[in-house]
């Protein structure tokens, strides 16, 4: 077994609990990246706006995915079936 092996072994239930306290606290984590990016924001003046909502969105998304929410979104291969052509008169 090699050393990739072993620290994946003992990251397994790490991992499990970390999506399991995302998945309970999700509004109040929300909540702090919100406030973290208004606080930044305010700080720089408004000088880097879109790169901070940028980084929340993303900081946003990976929360998510931590909790499981979007196991079947187009994000993780999920596909929607195509729209059906207009019918002929």
């Amino acid at each position: 077994m090699g050393l990739l092996d072993n620290v994946k072994a003992k990251l397994g239930p790490a991992k499990a609990k970390v999506s399991d306290l995302a998945l309970r606290h999700e509004d109040r984590i929300q909540h702090g990246l919100d406030r973290a990016a208004q606080v930044v924001d305010k700080r720089t003046k408004g000088k880097y706006s879109d790169r901070i909502q940028k980084g929340t969105g993303r900081a946003k998304g990976a929360m998510d995915r931590l909790a499981h929410k979007g196991d079947t979104g187009p994000e993780t291969g999920g596909t929607t079936p195509p729209a059906a052509p207009p019918p002929t008169s």
